[in-house]
């Protein structure tokens, strides 16, 4: 039994190895996920300066009313 806790000891970095080297496969898929992240992100910024300039209209509407 005393070899079961040596191979788990050595299976460990070579696990560690070939997750880093699998991980390393996808930088293309991630490159282009940020691309389309950072797209999304312009028009949600877009969309919220356009709802702040609809929310000071009706401010000022709702002040002139009052």
């Amino acid at each position: 039994m005393e070899w079961l806790s040596y191979l788990l000891f050595l299976i460990c970095p070579l696990m560690m190895i070939l997750c880093m080297k699998g991980m390393n496969g996808h930088k293309h898929n991630a490159s282009h996920a940020s691309k389309e992240i950072d797209v999304k992100m312009t028009k949600l910024e877009q969309e919220n300066e356009q709802l702040r300039k609809e929310i000071n209209a009706l401010s000022i509407l709702v002040k002139k009313e009052s």
